[in-house]
């Protein structure tokens, strides 16, 4: 049984198929090294293995085995001569990591995948405060997809609306609307090599609330049947979404103050516990580089300002025709510059929901759909309501004393122990503080 071989089926963000065989002893890093050389990835790092539990995407462990993911079936032997295989155990290529701009990623195959990941949150995203913002990153995806637009080529219907937007859009415009005004945008990015709209795809997508964000379901109470609060792991930290309730919770909490809340099992506290820290790390990494890429982008917008003022071909003076727009307005993305009216109202109060794992019927069981008495599948259950926000990697600077003193972290539990000791010899507290109990304590208690 050691060296027989097990189907695995992974699903990349392009929505290709991959088809592997690993022995049934495999550790998940084996399986995840066989997915980036088969992919040609090279920046892995972005990138994680994860399965479905209870609707909801937990990323594998690379140092635990495959069989601690999958059903019993995984270590069952196959007789010979007893009919047909197990089916292949499905498994999902995604993002682990988000970082919001694209240059971080320098392997073209990585960026890509990263793009394509990105795509299909877009398309799952419900900012409706945000209208304009869809419009301006269908065209960059246009661009992306199809470079610039070839009028005896890009005529009619020579995309499809839903694989580009939500589908509150299409059902709030219609997709006459959106096929009689899109090619307009399309065209205003001529000229823009696809690498570029890609990138700036990524930039635009990672700016809406739901999208470079993972969901989790929680309970707040030890004895909750159906879970009431939904944490998220944003790029700036961590939102809690409780509820019709609106709370704030200041950084820099006092140590006495601690949101507490019940994941319903040690197996989804351990992986909540890893991909924070594992986040915060790499904030921190990247920040040299993401501050470094502003200054450039800053400096590079300076130099196009001089330019332009200095420039004798303006194409428009304000003074000669103040009620026209300047000469080449839609290049600049906006949809309203293209004869689009979007909506621009006061943020709706709207449900927040975790998006459905596509293909996830492919491994879903009936005694794996239901989590726990919840009901089914919790969707939109909760109103929208925000949030208490926790800085995750913020950090103190230029010698500011920390406000509280947070007490040395109990031996028998895990924590984030990444901040630096202030010049008293205490933790800053304006950083995310997480405090695991081993198994043995309380193996449902997850808190921040």
């Amino acid at each position: 049984m050691t060296t027989e071989p097990r189907d695995v089926l992974v699903l990349l963000p392009t929505r290709e198929q991959l088809r592997l065989v690993v022995g049934v002893r495999a550790t998940c890093r084996e399986l995840f090294q066989q997915v980036c050389d088969v992919t040609s990835i090279k920046e892995a790092h972005f990138f994680g293995l994860s399965v479905v539990r209870n609707n909801e995407y937990m990323f594998m462990d690379l140092e635990q085995k495959v069989s601690k993911y999958f059903p019993k079936d995984w270590k069952r032997q196959v007789q010979k001569g007893a009919g047909r295989p197990h089916a292949p155990f499905v498994t999902f290529l995604r993002v682990q990591y988000y970082v919001e701009d694209g240059r971080v990623i320098r392997d073209e195959r990585a960026r890509q995948l990263y793009y394509c990941h990105l795509k299909e949150r877009v398309l799952r995203s419900e900012c409706t405060h945000r209208e304009e913002a869809y419009f301006l990153l269908a065209a960059y995806g246009l661009q992306a997809d199809l470079g610039d637009h070839r009028e005896p080529v890009h005529v009619g219907r020579y995309f499809e609306p839903h694989a580009y937007f939500p589908h509150w859009v299409i059902a709030k415009r219609g997709s006459a609307y959106i096929l009689r005004h899109a090619p307009a945008l399309h065209r205003a990015q001529r000229g823009l090599a696809p690498e570029e709209a890609v990138l700036r795809f990524i930039r635009e997508a990672c700016r809406l609330e739901d999208v470079p964000v993972h969901f989790f379901r929680l309970y707040k109470g030890k004895k909750d049947h159906r879970p009431s609060v939904l944490l998220g792991l944003t790029l700036k930290g961590v939102q809690v979404y409780q509820g019709k309730r609106f709370e704030i919770q200041p950084d820099g909490l006092p140590s006495a103050r601690k949101l507490v809340y019940y994941t319903g099992c040690a197996l989804r506290s351990g992986h909540l516990l890893r991909l924070l820290s594992a986040s915060h790390q790499l904030r921190l990494s990247l920040r040299p580089t993401l501050q470094r890429l502003q200054q450039l982008e800053g400096a590079e917008e300076k130099q196009r300002y001089r330019e332009s003022y200095v420039s004798d071909t303006w194409a428009w003076d304000p003074d000669l025709d103040p009620g026209s727009p300047p000469a080449g307005a839609g290049a600049s993305g906006s949809p309203c510059a293209c004869g689009i009216e979007v909506d621009a109202g006061p943020a709706e109060h709207r449900e927040v929901s975790v998006d459905e794992p596509w293909g996830a019927e492919a491994e879903r069981s009936p005694s794996s759909t239901d989590g726990g008495g919840t009901g089914g599948r919790p969707r939109g259950e909760l109103s929208a309501a925000v949030a208490a926000r926790v800085a995750l990697v913020r950090m103190g600077g230029g010698g500011a004393e920390p406000r509280y003193q947070v007490p040395e972290a109990d031996p028998h539990c895990h924590g984030l122990g990444h901040t630096p000791l202030g010049p008293h010899g205490v933790r800053s507290s304006r950083c995310l503080s997480l405090i695991l109990c081993r198994e043995a304590q309380l193996p449902q208690e997850f808190v921040v």
